[in-house]
């Protein structure tokens, strides 16, 4: 085990250090933009455009900036700054307009505070004595309010709470929903702006406690212990944060927002290494629940843009959440006072085994020849409230590139409210669980074999018997160029395996094709509320599987630059309003990808992970099969 934290900057794209956070604090507060009552409700790199980063002539040619977003909690007022390190000043600032631009991201202090409010609430305590609760024992959930049609809310920054009944400080609240009952909370004012209470329903009484023997029963004894190792170290190495691996060369990111953010990944091929992605990231996620009851029909969470997934990151545990010979990589973020934290092992990495990578025994020659696949493992986790998310991106040695979102936790609970109810399942005696997706959007800041790319459509065709297909067998493909932003929103196809060729028209393989790689969605279902919905106009990405947008640094976001409370329309169709050329033009690559969650019993009380994700791999990037070389397995168990 090893562990990268950063110390120095030697690049544009090297992790944020505790020195440079701790400078932002200090020219932001020399600026006059921090108060008393000045919370840092983000703080990040803003990485310079690939125009100005691949244009620089040396190493120290270079200036880091970072985007500070600041939220006064005494009054309304937000400011959108960028900070130079290297000039000691802010170079732009901006004042936040709510109503029209959104609210600033939730803040930690934010979570306890809903509670806190709601304690001394005379319609809050009404509610909860009707039920015959202490509120000593209510916990109250702070969730994002979204954008309603509810009185007296526009201009204000509002979170929601909904209760859970803690039996005692060991137990976990999350088994015993108090439902029927929301809270509307003014966050500036600390004012109480509703309650919701549509009368008491039965609590459900059973434990939830997933640690507890009373539960979980006896542990297995039948399981013995699985090795990894690798005596002679890993095959990667590691300056900075840039890695290289097999032929694989990249740097490593780390955002409060985004999380894990994967900068220049290319691949060593005829002595140069050719850049297939200048940023991968996840940039957004929402989870949309589909109650429609009165306390629940807002219920919609943009956990990246809201929250910031990347604040919530866990510090990785050898043997726990990595296994192997594993570097760390640490990070540094800055807390709500602009201070500098240090998040230990935030990002994990290590290589695996992942079965084989090609296999042909001859009839003819007798020849019998294996290869084993590995891959390279880049993963964090954050934890959102109830629930738990990995991010994990997987490099293979054929130059395959695959995300997957491991989704594992405690689903959002709620009390069942009768048999059959078409919202809802019901997972255990009295608790429901209401239906609800986990969409998420990467954002592919593409650059195959150069800066100018374009996205082909590409369908299986069949084709109809006749006198060229006399026996009716033949079927072909058909290709669509995306030409413009507006022909560019797609939707996955499963029935013609719809899926998206990213190319390089000017860049040629050894058949005279154009080289790209092929985008493979899952094609499950997309956002699944109803067009015209509060929801659909906030997270339109998520209508649509596929967007694609001209390169532009300032459009980052899949649902716009500040999500919380913003009315909609922000981001993705915003960006695309323009109908901007993407034919053989830099470009951006937005895949929206994830799960529709029926709740089981068996997700109860914690839920076994699932999975989505995509992946790319190459079409005609390579000559040939780029892996002839692997070389066959040195172990003693593999005799060919």
């Amino acid at each position: 085990m090893t562990i990268s934290t950063p110390e120095r900057v030697d690049h544009p794209l090297a992790l944020p250090t505790a020195e440079e956070i701790a400078e932002v604090r200090e020219i932001v507060t020399a600026a006059g933009l921090v108060s008393t009552a000045t919370r840092f409700a983000y703080v990040g790199l803003e990485e310079p455009d690939r125009h100005r980063l691949y244009a620089r002539h040396a190493d120290t040619d270079f200036d880091r900036r970072y985007r500070v977003l600041l939220q006064e909690t005494d009054r309304p007022d937000a400011v959108d700054a960028v900070v130079s390190l290297r000039a000691r000043s802010v170079l732009s600032q901006r004042n936040i307009d709510a109503i029209v631009d959104g609210q600033m991201p939730v803040l930690l202090e934010e979570f306890g505070l809903v509670e806190q409010i709601l304690a001394t609430d005379p319609a809050w305590l009404k509610a909860l004595a009707a039920r015959g609760l202490d509120i000593a024992q209510v916990r109250v959930c702070p969730l994002s309010a979204g954008v309603f049609d509810y009185p007296d809310e526009q201009g204000r920054r509002i979170l929601r709470g909904l209760a859970f009944h803690q039996q005692n400080e060991k137990d976990l609240p999350w088994a015993h929903p108090i439902d029927g009952l929301v809270a509307f909370v003014d966050m500036t004012n600390r004012q109480v702006l509703q309650v919701i209470d549509t009368g008491p329903m039965p609590i459900p009484a059973e434990s939830g406690n997933f640690d507890d023997p009373a539960v979980t029963g006896p542990p297995r004894t039948t399981q013995k212990p699985i090795e990894i190792t690798q005596p002679q170290g890993p095959s990667f190495t590691v300056t900075g944060n840039l890695v290289e691996w097999e032929k694989w060369s990249l740097r490593v990111g780390f955002d409060a927002r985004e999380g894990l953010v994967l900068h220049q990944i290319g691949f060593h091929d005829h002595d140069r290494i050719r850049p297939i992605i200048h940023r991968a990231s996840i940039a957004e996620m929402v989870v949309p629940y589909g109650d429609p009851s009165p306390v629940r029909s807002w219920q919609n969470y943009f956990d990246t843009g809201e929250y910031l997934v990347g604040r919530f990151a866990n510090s990785l545990e050898l043997g726990c959440d990595c296994v192997g010979h594993i570097e760390y990589f640490d990070a540094v973020l800055a807390d709500e006072s602009g201070n500098p934290r240090t998040l230990r092992h935030a990002i994990c990495m290590h290589e695996e085994d992942f079965g084989v990578l090609w296999k042909h025994t001859d009839l003819w020659t007798g020849s019998r020849e294996t290869r084993r696949q590995r891959r390279l493992v880049i993963s964090f986790f954050t934890t959102i409230g109830n629930y738990d998310y990995g991010f994990f991106w997987y490099l293979y040695l054929d130059g395959t590139i695959e995300f997957e979102a491991k989704a594992t936790g405690i689903v959002f609970p709620s009390a069942y409210p009768e048999a059959d109810y078409p919202y809802a399942s019901e997972i255990a005696p009295g608790l429901g669980a209401p239906y609800h997706q986990h969409l998420f959007c990467a954002r592919l800041d593409m650059m195959i074999d150069g800066p100018r790319n374009r996205v082909d459509e590409i369908e299986s065709q069949r084709v109809p018997a006749g006198p060229d297909n006399p026996h009716g067998n033949a079927f072909t493909l058909r290709r669509t160029t995306l030409t413009r932003e507006s022909q560019a929103q797609r939707l996955a196809d499963n029935r013609t395996g719809r899926s998206w060729h990213i190319l390089n028209p000017d860049a040629r393989n050894r058949l005279g094709q154009p080289v790209g790689y092929m985008l493979y969605p899952e094609g499950k279902p997309p956002l699944l509320a109803a067009d015209g919905s509060s929801i659909a106009k906030r997270a339109a990405f998520a209508t649509k599987h596929l967007w694609v947008t001209a390169y532009d640094p300032d459009e980052r976001y899949a649902a716009g630059d500040l999500v919380n409370q913003n009315p909609g329309g922000a981001g993705l169709p915003a960006y695309a309003a323009a109908d901007r050329s993407v034919d053989n033009q830099e470009l951006v690559v937005w895949h929206t990808f994830g799960i529709t969650h029926y709740p089981r019993p068996e997700d109860w009380p914690v839920m076994p992970v699932d999975y989505t994700g995509f992946v790319l791999k190459p079409a005609g990037f390579f000559d040939r099969n780029p892996t002839l070389d692997v070389p066959r397995t040195a172990t003693d168990h593999c005799h060919q």
